[in-house]
């Protein structure tokens, strides 16, 4: 007979032990996943180690057991969940369907009971045991067919827990692990147990009385006047803890080991949830893709492939798709080209394409009209083969971003199943994946490439009309298409990258890196790897003797936070987290850059991605030139090597003074803040006033960055749970903070108050130019998800407005530069900034000139402020 294994999960404990393991983490959409991400690692690990036939994970249903009718204040002083935490809830069971793993939840109990009641059956059953855990309570489930995992620091490290294992670690059996809880009580559960009686005292009196029964029918044979005193005092409560602590084994558990068998996952299943969580670095450990291949049944078309490229074939009308397989820095290899208009479906093979002169007069022609799906990229790509397209009048992938940008568009067959328009099949099936990408024969290819032009002449009318149905067009047509030609002039023209200056700095870094690892061995005692958390464990545990953590398999934990507890205690700490940062600027920030520097213009072409966030904010990869760290000072002089690419220029660097609550003022009208901008006073200082009730004279530093922390964390839809981590500060002083604000800013809470109220009865809530974020969570009957979504309808406006107002200066500054015949170029977005580059004769125009422009793109209630600054490389424009 095969063994059976079962493997049960306390969800709420695995979820409590991620969540505040990992730092915050956000995907795309502001969702917080890092105790989903912390759950993933451990079920993965879990199904790859344990192998189970079985499994199950349990969830507590809710705050009142049947433990509470014996002590009602059973887990009384806990602090609420933090709502980063409660939102997760839902993904993590979602995650768990797309395992198929199953989950329950029992009224009245905890997960605790529905795992020692199912372990217990299973053991008559068979079947060997593993329960995975944070809590030590459920060591006493150890039994020789049973073993119970306890998570340790980090997700993923387990201390198992077998009869023996307790009885070496704590010299009791593990039913004797309820007894030293009666004795010793539980803080975290808020079990009482008996003052004074610690874990020593408890299992020292264990080890002689065997029971706390037994011990409690002979305190006069317990040495210690004062001890005795304690026992016989809270006799009645030392019974009631242990009763408290006792994991129900006979529970009403309604599930049967049939409905917990575990067949295995499969990639389509999970593939999505982890896109839509941004867990890419755990999509390469799913293993082979076994979904199965999209099934078409697509109409047979008609399709040309020209002899020669003439003029004869095009119109004033066309849809025109540019293929481009490798989405790389360099936009590499167009592999197609495909019309579809009045005079037939054609098929354009790239080297003959751009080797006639009638393409690209047509391409470069503003009078024939295009749709196109992708206007900068197809506009980058053919700008390296010297082709400048014209006449783009409609972009089908910017249109559906605008639609709706909660959707993941991967390719235009998402946009067309959007539509119920089956006449493509995606990429991915068609061309395959990774080292099974491969590009079809002509016949195949063209046919592919024709459908997809052919599609966007079936949904064009569809977008145009969603767009002017939700008043979108003019952002579509006014904002994002003319920007997308801007963000194609400024991937085009690159920044150029002083390689050598770069290299030196390399150099120095490194030099630094040596001096820093010689520190750190002096320090120690020793050489030794610094870079080896092996290594370096036993340097700080065994032999600096820091504070113990205990040993895991592959030896102590050195992660950053572990390390960051333990900087008061010995300086050699410093030393090791500035080590390890400089590490990465190293490996990350200089040699990476020095890797995409193209070596013919001395440049780095970072891409822009216009249609990915659902604020409307841009991004930046390949390589990503809005995150060079700059709080360290190294980081900060990475930027020196970001130069002007012609002699006798500058950089020139202007950015937008908190806009972000510029634009809260405005959409709230609280008089108070509206008033503070336009006198023009430190927004900081004066909310320290308003929440401390001081006068500005008598407002510290520690006041006006606590005030400052609230501001901003109010136009993140911030938590009493956040500002307390973001200040260090209890939750409970943390929320008083945030009440106060409130209070001193009435008009921002009734604007809190009715954009939820507005995003409820819409669905959806609205940026200052109309661009939308459909919140359909907002009237979920889950409080978790609801919460979420109404942090989420409160920041949107806000976030959003902001990436509007700068996407419309960068356009009314293209137009400015134009105007004025100057020679400056705009050269990158990094938030709230925008970057030039100008002939040094041309910088007393663009100090008046730029301001001016930026300060009005859009009229508030408040004027909006532009501080610049300017110099020999991007450092100096500070």
């Amino acid at each position: 007979m095969d063994k059976k294994k079962l493997v049960l999960i306390d969800g709420n404990s695995i979820a409590y032990r991620a969540f505040f393991a990992l730092p915050l983490l956000n995907n795309d959409k502001g969702i917080h996943t890092n105790a989903v991400y912390g759950f993933t690692m451990m079920l993965m690990k879990i199904i790859e180690d344990e192998k189970p036939t079985h499994i199950l994970v349990a969830f507590d249903a809710g705050k009142t057991t049947f433990r509470h009718k014996t002590f009602g204040e059973y887990k009384g002083g806990r602090q609420k969940t933090p709502p980063e935490l409660s939102e997760q809830f839902p993904f993590i069971r979602e995650l768990l369907d797309a395992y198929g793993i199953s989950r329950y939840e029992l009224e009245n109990y905890e997960a605790d009971d529905i795992i020692g009641t199912l372990s217990l059956t299973a053991e008559k059953d068979g079947y060997e045991v593993k329960v995975i855990s944070g809590d030590k309570d459920l060591t006493q489930l150890a039994s020789d067919k049973t073993t119970v995992g306890i998570t340790r620091k980090g997700i993923t490290d387990i201390e198992e827990y077998t009869p023996d294992h307790v009885q070496e670690k704590y010299g009791l059996t593990p039913l004797q692990i309820i007894d030293m809880k009666g004795l010793m009580g539980d803080t975290s559960d808020n079990i009482p147990g008996v003052p004074g009686v610690g874990e020593k005292t408890a299992i020292k009196l264990l080890k002689e009385y065997s029971t706390l029964e037994n011990l409690l029918n002979s305190i006069n044979q317990v040495n210690g006047n004062k001890l005795k005193e304690k026992l016989e005092e809270f006799k009645d409560q030392a019974l009631m803890s242990k009763e408290l602590a006792t994991i129900e084994r006979e529970a009403p558990v309604e599930i049967s080991f049939e409905n917990i068998e575990y067949e295995g996952f499969t990639r389509e299943k999970v593939q999505p949830l982890f896109k839509e969580l941004g867990f890419h670095s755990l999509l390469d450990k799913l293993g082979e893709d076994h979904a199965v291949p999209e099934s078409y049944d697509l109409e047979e078309i008609e399709y040309q492939i020209p002899h020669e490229i003439t003029a004869e074939i095009f119109a004033d009308d066309n849809y025109f798709y540019v293929e481009i397989l490798d989405d790389n820095y360099h936009y590499s290899d167009i592999i197609g080209f495909s019309i579809v208009n009045e005079k037939g479906h054609f098929y354009l093979p790239t080297e003959k394409a751009l080797q006639s002169v009638a393409f690209k007069k047509w391409a470069e022609d503003a009078g024939k009209k295009k749709t196109v799906y992708d206007v900068k990229r197809s506009e980058v790509s053919l700008r390296r083969q010297n082709i400048h397209l014209r006449g783009v009048e409609f972009d089908t992938l910017i249109a559906s971003y605008i639609i709706d940008a909660s959707e993941n568009i991967e390719g235009l067959s998402s946009i067309t199943k959007r539509y119920d328009v089956q006449t493509i099949q995606s990429d991915e099936s068609f061309y395959g994946k990774g080292a099974k990408r491969r590009i079809p024969e002509t016949a195949k290819l063209a046919e592919h490439l024709v459908r997809k032009s052919l599609a966007m002449s079936d949904i064009r009318d569809k977008l145009e009309n969603d767009l002017r149905r939700n008043e979108q067009y003019e952002l579509f047509a006014e904002l994002e298409m003319p920007l997308a030609l801007i963000l194609a002039d400024m991937e085009s023209c690159g920044v150029k990258v002083d390689h050598n200056r770069l290299r030196l700095m390399g150099i120095e870094l490194n030099e630094r890196l040596v001096e820093i690892e010689k520190t750190i061995h002096s320090l120690a005692g020793e050489k030794f790897n610094i870079n080896s958390p092996k290594q370096l464990g036993v340097i700080l545990f065994e032999k600096l003797n820091l504070q113990s953590f205990k040993k895991t398999k592959t030896g102590y934990s050195t992660s950053a936070d572990v390390l960051e507890k333990l900087a008061p205690d010995h300086e050699i700490i410093e030393h090791i987290l500035l080590y390890r940062q400089l590490g990465k600027l190293q490996s990350t920030y200089i040699e990476g850059l020095l890797k995409v520097i193209d070596p013919k213009t001395e440049k780095v072409h970072t891409r822009f991605q216009q249609t990915l966030t659902a604020t409307g904010r841009l991004s930046s990869i390949d390589p990503n030139l809005q995150n060079i760290p700059i709080r360290l000072e190294e980081g900060r002089k990475i930027r020196q090597a970001f130069v002007p690419s012609e002699k006798d220029w500058v950089i020139f660097a202007a950015d937008y003074s908190q806009i972000e609550l510029r634009v809260l003022a405005d959409i709230a009208g609280d008089e108070k803040l509206i008033q503070a901008f336009k006198d023009d006073l430190d927004i900081h200082t004066k909310t320290a006033m308003e929440v401390f009730h001081v006068n500005e004279e008598e407002v510290t530093s520690n006041m006006r960055r606590q005030a400052k922390a609230v501001n901003f964390g109010i136009v993140y839809g911030i938590s009493d749970y956040g500002l307390s981590q973001s200040l260090g500060i209890t939750r409970k002083e943390a929320g008083k903070f945030i009440e106060r604000y409130l209070d001193s800013y009435p008009g921002v809470k009734e604007y809190m108050d009715d954009i939820i109220q507005i995003a409820k009865q819409k669905g959806y809530v609205s940026t200052l130019m109309q661009r939308r974020r459909y919140i359909p969570e907002i009237t979920s009957r889950n409080f978790n998800l609801r919460s979420f979504a109404e942090r989420t309808a409160m920041n949107t406006p806000i976030q959003g407005s902001a990436a509007d107002i700068i996407k419309k200066a960068m356009i009314d500054m293209d137009a400015a530069l134009k105007d004025q015949g100057l020679k400056s170029r705009l050269l990158l977005q990094v938030h709230d900034e925008l970057i030039f580059e100008a002939p040094q004769d041309e910088v007393e125009i663009l100090k008046k000139l730029v301001p001016d422009v930026m300060e009005n793109a859009l009229e508030l209630k408040v004027p909006l402020k532009v501080d610049y600054a300017y110099g020999a490389t991007w450092f100096d424009a500070k």
